[in-house]
């Protein structure tokens, strides 16, 4: 095995995510190219994000439920803050400079209002925000350097507030240069520029400049409070200098000393543990880092952290030491609170980090299931933990149980490194025996940070080798929490459900145990008490004992196996040293196995058979000959596993081996590692469901109806989703081949009437449905699921009922995952990440079940969250779900498409119309929702009403795109009829234009009234003499009347000349044909029509304008011409 690098012990701390926002991000709509999070601050209620849209979202904390979504018309949100000491309130920059002040109400349970609004730095980028740390104030700067203050005058101050506050906005000064960050403290504002740093009094006026030397760019400051302890110590600043330096400042602004950082981040940089990728550790050393810190953060208790385009750095300034230092690119801004850091990154995206003890972190991730996570970074870290401190949180027995978890198979060299970890750590047991000698074997202890044995009586408990177990070891795990801060209840939650399921308790006991998370006395314990635990102290001797002799009769393979079973559970076992329990269970499925295979003979021939048949060209190319081979080979199927044959067939075999099989599958569901993949997860489930239903489906297979070919009939009884016996993995695949294509060619019987008429399609649709449900219910485990999900929405959109059995099938595969037991009780942005947790999921079917759940509960809201999971559910699959409110469908199909950028949405939705045809039902259901009356865009002869395509269509943009893709003359023509006759005039005109249907699409425009749709940028202004003789008769026959008695939509007025523009009049045409043309050739033109009595003085003056703007250009194009001639000509010379 190769050697792995090892943080050195110096390290202790680590950033964290243990918590993924995107599905957050995702709900919000904030990850899109359109829209995405410009700006962020955090508070210990919310998390607020400003967007690019101009909305400001604030998202409570605590489990990340409620939300407030806060709309600003002044531009796209640039600086947000909220008020730490009254969480009630939040001030907002925007992009035009205004400063908005909001109050939330959520005391008195009422709207958010608006109680300011600042337009002192209107037309500059305000570049800080930063709120009063006492009062309703804050401060605000700008990119010129000016600063202003704004008192916040609200109800709750009473009216004697109105009087006082007179002038709510105050100057506070104007630095040389940009304000780069503001921070408050105790009545003095830090404004950091790009050239220096100033301290300002805001109640006695007065002002500081900090240090004598400028500096040139980013630079940050912060306030740096004293701790609880330090007495009369007023707090210090520090300063960003270049060069990786730091200046720490008195409270009165002067310079103490300047810090130099530049050979400490010469260290390699740590890993940040995430579930995105395995944590990685070079311990190579980078050359020192000459850094510009722009921002400094006060963090939790002596840390300050700060970040640049490469990494985040956290120092401890006061003792001239780098806490660490990670890379993490593209940063934007970070916003923290206490421990956590909330990143805004470039492109929109958050990331929320927490700053952890090593120790702390471990807890975590094994108490939220990331065992291998967790495994990993106990390795990196093993060094800290190894000392005192980190052993106290991860004693021995976690290490061995987190062992415990992985999988042998896959996972060795994890395992093997886990191992030395437990090693090391051993050595120092030994050497600490002597003290433990003199504590007694009924009592457990603690190591304190100061070296102090704490010790808590515990009579009748187990040996010492058991001292450290999970259940002595946890008993102040809520006294250990406190040291830390925790903000959210569901890790609380996660604390009691890993500490009452650490303790494995059979069912048949009726005995008292003490709880997991109650500390335990310096008094005696109860009798009943001492005498439990006195019988798990003889239970744990007696396991002991067996697993010593045990290991002589089992081989290495099964004694791996046996040693991770003991983790799991604690059974009573027997001294049994002849033979081993663990020989006779693998005898057992042997013996059960022979019998499987002995009656599935009959099977395989007869599919070998049927692959060979169908593999003859002149069977393969005739499809009623492949269903011909397919009905044969489908009586022995049915004789094996249908749920009319098994019952009597099959009988006699599973009583014989059923009992062994379900004892087999059970110790394996016990042994199996609880951090699986997805898969695995899915498939655990599964096998948990069979050993439940085994049962009931036998009494279902004999309550079947016995006319199996009845398409009448109930289809009540239940799915068989997995082998009813063992399978061998080859004659599985080519049962699953045949099984597919006998759905796929609709072979859904043997040797029946109905089967002849299925497979023919004689059958009504509702009669061959229910012949493909009963099917799918028999055969499930044997069925492609993926092909067979294409063939139900090609093939049989006439009969809902089979989508509807598909999914249930899926359902059934599924009830036992995370995904549907937290469906009860979750909200939807926790099942959303559990969701993107047990991914990448590919096109797995089995994502459709818990989409299903979830449009069930949460509706078309839940639906827009899915585009997250293109394309591994697309389009098609929504429409299948929400088929019976299409309206769901649509704004899911128009939230998929907007989420992409511009360039990129037709391509996306041109792989999305498969096949071709579904375009056409795309379109209707997009001119047909959310759409403006029929009769308000086409009068009763079928024609366009006047202005009638200004009308606003909800899925104008969708439709848009899909009449623009390419596609046949048939295909056009079909969409120009949709558009027609649902009143979609723009689309409409554009597919006229798009089949040289000109003279139809200048009709319909004259009918519209709106001069602007011959414009020529689309090609819609006449091209020849004839088309410019037609537009104008028509105008002359769209009489006056028309445009004062029909209803008028948009900005339309009455038919006229210079009161109307852009209405289709004589003389507007007429002056369009004298700009496209030359007036000289309209002229006559226009008498040959007839029309000169039509026109006024105006369009004379206009021809007039026309001829000299013609006559001056072209004196100046022969101007130009002549004088490029005589430069050849000199040149030539």
């Amino acid at each position: 095995m190769a050697s792995v690098p090892v943080i050195p012990d110096s390290y202790n701390h680590v950033l964290a995510e243990l918590e993924c926002l995107d599905p957050l991000l995702s709900a919000l709509r904030l990850d899109s190219s359109r829209l995405k999070c410009t700006c962020i601050d955090v508070s210990k209620r919310w998390l607020a994000l400003g967007s690019s849209g101009g909305g400001l979202n604030l998202i409570q904390k605590d489990g990340w439920k409620q939300r407030l979504f806060l709309t600003h018309k002044e531009g796209a949100i640039s600086q947000v803050a909220c008020c730490l000491h009254d969480e009630d309130y939040v001030a907002v920059a925007t992009s035009q400079g205004l400063v908005v002040v909001w109050e939330l109400n959520q005391e008195r349970r009422g709207k958010p209002e608006r109680i300011y609004v600042s337009s002192e730095h209107k037309g500059r980028k305000v570049t800080a925000l930063c709120w009063d740390t006492a009062a309703l104030r804050v401060f605000v700067g700008d990119h010129v350097g000016k600063v202003s203050a704004i008192k916040i005058n609200t109800s709750k101050q009473g009216k004697a507030a109105a009087t006082f506050v007179m002038f709510p906005v105050q100057i506070i000064t104007t630095v040389d240069s940009r304000v780069v960050q503001l921070d408050y403290l105790d009545g003095r504002l830090l404004i950091s520029s790009l050239t220096r740093t100033y301290l300002c009094d805001t109640e006695r006026e007065k002002f500081w400049k900090i240090g004598n030397k400028e500096r040139d760019g980013e630079f940050g400051a912060c306030f740096f409070p004293v701790g609880k302890n330090s007495g009369n110590q007023q707090p210090l600043i520090y300063c960003a200098r270049p060069g990786s330096r730091m200046w720490e400042v008195n409270f009165d602004g002067e310079v103490q000393s300047t810090h130099q950082f530049k050979q400490l981040l010469s260290s390699p940089p740590l890993p940040v543990v995430t579930l995105r990728q395995d944590p990685d550790y070079t311990g190579s050393s980078c050359s020192p880092q000459s850094l510009s810190f722009s921002k400094l953060l006060y963090l939790t208790e002596h840390c300050v952290v700060t970040w640049t385009e490469r990494g985040i750095y956290i120092f401890l300034p006061q003792s001239l030491q780098v806490l660490l230092w990670s890379e993490v690119k593209d940063i934007q801004d970070i916003a923290v609170h206490k421990s956590e850091l909330f990143c805004l990154h470039t492109n929109g995206k958050v990331v929320h980090l927490s700053l952890l003890l090593v120790d702390r972190c471990i807890e975590r991730l094994m108490r939220r299931g990331f065992w291998t996570l967790a495994a990993r970074v106990s390795c990196l870290f093993q060094n800290s933990i190894v000392s005192c401190r980190a052993r106290k949180n991860l004693p021995l027995d976690k290490l061995e149980h987190l062992k415990s978890q992985l999988d042998a198979s896959t996972q060795q060299d994890l395992i093997a490194q886990l191992e030395e970890l437990i090693a090391k750590l051993e050595p120092l047991d030994s050497a600490c025996s002597s003290r433990r000698s003199s504590i007694s074997s009924h009592e457990s202890f603690s190591v304190l940070d100061s070296g102090i044995y704490r010790v808590i009586s515990r009579r009748g408990s187990q040996s010492d080798e058991d001292s450290c177990s999970l259940h002595s070891q946890t008993f102040s795990e809520d006294e250990r929490l406190k040291e830390f801060p925790a903000h959210h209840e569901d890790e609380q939650l996660e604390l009691e459900n890993v500490s009452h399921a650490s303790v494995v308790v059979e069912a048949d006991r009726n005995e008292t145990f003490l709880p997991f998370s109650i500390p335990l006395s310096f008094r005696s314990p109860s009798p009943l008490v001492s005498l439990q635990a006195v019988k798990e102290s003889v239970s744990s001797f007696v396991r002991k004992t067996t697993e010593k002799i045990g290991t002589l009769h089992i081989s290495p393979e099964s004694r791996g196996k046996h040693e991770a079973k003991d983790d799991e559970q604690l059974p009573e076992l027997t001294l049994n040293p002849v033979a081993s329990p663990q020989e006779e269970k693998e005898s057992e499925p042997q013996n059960c196995q022979l019998l499987e295979e002995d009656h599935l003979r009959d099977l395989k021939a007869a599919t070998a058979e049927a692959i060979a048949k169908l593999q003859d060209p002149l069977v393969l190319l005739e499809p009623q000959s492949m269903r011909r081979v397919l009905q044969e080979w489908l009586v022995h199927l049915e004789e094996k596993f249908s749920q009319e044959h098994s019952a009597l067939s099959l009988k006699k075999n599973k009583t014989v081996c059923a009992e062994n099989q379900r004892a087999v599958v059970e110790e394996n569901l016990q042994v199996a590692p609880a951090d699986r993949d997805p898969v695995d997860k899915e498939q655990s489930g599964i096998l948990e469901d069979c050993i439940a239903k085994e049962n009931t489906e036998s009494c279902a297979s004999k309550s079947m109806c016995e006319n199996g070919t009845d398409v009448t009939g109930p289809l009540g009884c239940g799915f068989q989703v997995s082998p009813p016996c063992t399978i061998e993995p080859d004659v599985l695949k080519d049962l699953m081949e045949l099984t597919t294509l006998c759905f796929e060619l609709r072979v859904f019987s043997a040797g029946s009437a109905e089967a002849e008429e299925s497979s023919e399609g004689s059958l009504p649709p509702a009669a061959s449905g229910t012949l493909a449900c009963r099917f799918m219910q028999s055969y499930f485990f044997l069925l492609d699921l993926k092909r067979v999900k294409q063939c139900i929405i090609t093939t049989c959109a006439t009969s809902p009922n089979v989508w509807e059995t598909y999914i249930a099938g899926l359902k059934e595969i599924t009830c036992q995952s995370p995904v549907a037991l937290a469906m009860e009780s979750e909200d939807m942005l926790k099942i959303l990440k559990l969701l993107h947790d047990l991914g990448p999921w590919d096109d797995s079917p089995l994502l459709l079940a818990h989409a299903q759940r979830l449009y069930e509960k949460f509706g078309e809201t839940a639906l827009r969250t899915l585009i997250k999971f293109h394309p591994s559910i697309l389009p098609s699959d929504i429409k299948q779900l929400c088929r019976n409110d299409p309206a769901h469908f649509l704004a899911y199909l128009d939230s998929l498409v907007k989420s992409k950028p511009e360039d990129k949405r037709p391509f996306l939705l041109r792989s999305l119309l498969q096949p071709e045809s579904v375009r056409l039902d795309w379109l209707c259901l997009a001119v047909s929702h959310d759409a403006p009356q029929r009769a308000n865009t086409v009068d009763e002869e079928g024609n366009p009403r006047p202005r009638s395509h200004l009308f606003t269509w909800g899925y104008s943009q969708l439709i848009l795109l899909l009449i623009k893709l390419p596609a046949d003359f048939v295909m056009k023509e079909k969409m120009a009829d949709i558009c027609k006759s649902h009143g979609f005039w723009p689309g409409y005109l554009f597919l006229c234009l798009e089949l040289d249907r000109r003279i139809e699409a200048f009709a319909n425009i004259v009918y519209l009234d709106d001069l602007s749709l011959l414009n020529g940028e689309d090609g819609s202004i006449p091209e020849t003499i004839e088309e410019w003789k037609f537009v104008l008769h028509l105008a002359q026959n769209h009489s006056t009347a028309s445009h004062q008695h029909s209803p008028q939509n948009g900005n339309a007025v009455s038919n006229g000349g210079p009161s109307c523009p852009d209405c289709i009049t004589v003389e507007n045409v007429a002056l369009l044909l004298a700009k496209a043309i030359g007036p000289n050739r309209a002229l006559p033109l226009l008498q040959e029509c007839g029309l000169t009595l039509e026109l006024s003085e105006r369009f004379t003056g206009v021809c007039e304008i026309l001829r000299i703007a013609e006559k001056r250009q072209r004196a100046l194009i022969q101007s130009m011409l002549e004088r490029c001639d005589r430069f050849l000509w000199s040149q030539q010379a």
